[in-house]
């Protein structure tokens, strides 16, 4: 698979042009102000306050290209996951998460890919999203939970290994992963991210409101609990 290296590399560096501007100065200096807000009194596992704000959405996010309804797509509570696959908080949250879905199928998950941390990320998510396109909703989900149950940097090739492993023909995500589509997708996710002022990797939107970091599993639940029975993040 090495001697697909050259090619995928050329659509990385391409999307690493166009994705890192749109993080400037002003939008560096939002995110941090962003971290300091917390509109609900929430908290992590570890009882230190949880940032959030509240977020009006002009359209559905899993209707976004390359989004993906990962589990439950009939579940009555929608919980959206933006994350990277070199976070290490987004690996702990995957576990976490499949957890919940596997015991609660009213629990509906959505993921957004969101390549914010690096070369090697926007190059891992450019066969990401390649899959999203070419397989279904649970090789998408099996993807992700391969990708995370690895240690070390998760860059394109290893994306790759992973991905022929499920039984994807390497030579066709690569081919579709260089495509000016796949980086029309990567820049319209990175867009959303910015601007619902997700700082943060991973962030959630559950009911208008956005959640930067990952809360940890007990509260992470606490959330989803109290918007079924307050129809907010908190009751």
């Amino acid at each position: 698979m090495k001697r697909l290296f050259p090619t995928l590399l050329s659509g990385v560096l391409a999307a690493a042009a166009v994705l890192v501007p749109t993080v400037d100065a002003g939008a560096q200096a939002r995110d941090r102000a962003m971290q300091l807000v917390s509109e609900f009194p929430l908290r992590n596992d570890d009882g230190q306050r949880l940032p959030n704000h509240s977020v009006k959405l002009v359209a559905p996010i899993d209707k976004l290209p390359g989004v993906v309804v990962a589990a439950n797509p009939n579940g009555t509570t929608t919980l959206v996951e933006f994350y990277d696959l070199n976070c290490p908080y987004c690996r702990i949250a995957s576990g976490d998460i499949a957890d919940m879905v596997a015991v609660d199928p009213e629990l509906r998950l959505v993921l957004v890919p969101y390549p914010v941390l690096g070369i090697a990320s926007i190059a891992a998510s450019r066969v990401e999203l390649a899959v999203a396109k070419l397989g279904t909703p649970r090789q998408f989900y099996e993807f992700h939970h391969e990708i995370y149950a690895r240690r070390g940097v998760t860059d394109g090739l290893r994306a790759l290994e992973i991905a022929h492993t499920l039984g994807f023909d390497e030579r066709v995500l690569t081919k579709l992963g260089d495509s000016d589509e796949i980086t029309a997708m990567m820049k319209a996710h990175v867009a959303l991210g910015n601007s619902l002022g997700l700082a943060a990797t991973p962030s959630f939107v559950i009911d208008g409101v956005a959640i930067l970091g990952y809360p940890g599993r007990d509260g992470l639940q606490k959330i989803i609990d109290a918007a079924r029975t307050c129809g907010k993040v908190a009751c």
